[in-house]
């Protein structure tokens, strides 16, 4: 099995979005990224603790490629949009693909060349590839919390 951590925007859509994938066992929703130890969704809000709220995802490479993750992150989320999707603005709403060995690296910083020369975006890509730092995961209300409410999604592209 493999991690894989991935920030784009409000983490209950991308949460859903990856839980549908064959070879996704397990994800949680999180922050990654910042100087706060332990921090709480309420810290995370102020955007004072420099987290994102991200998505970690257990999957089964046999399964599902990291590449096939990374071809969803891009469709769930606007890359070009600087901390925020849509009405959520802040730094904790920012797109960021935090790698885990440098095969993610290499994958996603050709993932991301390619779709900023594939035509799709008008704006310049600004999601971040950074290297994955302690992950905080967060308060259980937030975890699959549009399952536990019978929402398909809420993504905002």
């Amino acid at each position: 099995m493999e991690q894989a951590t991935f920030a784009a925007g409000c983490f209950w859509g991308v949460e859903a979005t990856f839980r549908q994938i064959p070879g996704v066992l397990d994800t949680s929703v999180g922050y990654i990224g910042g100087d706060t130890d332990q921090p709480t969704y309420q810290e995370v809000c102020t955007g004072d603790t420099n987290h994102a709220e991200a998505v970690q995802i257990i999957f089964d490479p046999a399964q599902v490629s990291y590449t096939q993750l990374l071809e969803v992150f891009w469709q769930c989320h606007d890359p070009t949009q600087l901390n925020r999707q849509g009405p959520d603005v802040g730094t904790q709403y920012r797109s960021a693909i935090f790698y885990h060995s440098p095969q993610q690296e290499i994958a996603a910083l050709q993932s991301k060349a390619q779709q900023q020369n594939n035509g799709q975006y008008a704006r310049p890509i600004a999601t971040s590839i950074v290297p994955a730092t302690t992950y905080y995961s967060a308060e259980e209300y937030h975890q699959q919390y549009l399952e536990k409410r019978g929402l398909a999604h809420c993504a905002i592209k």
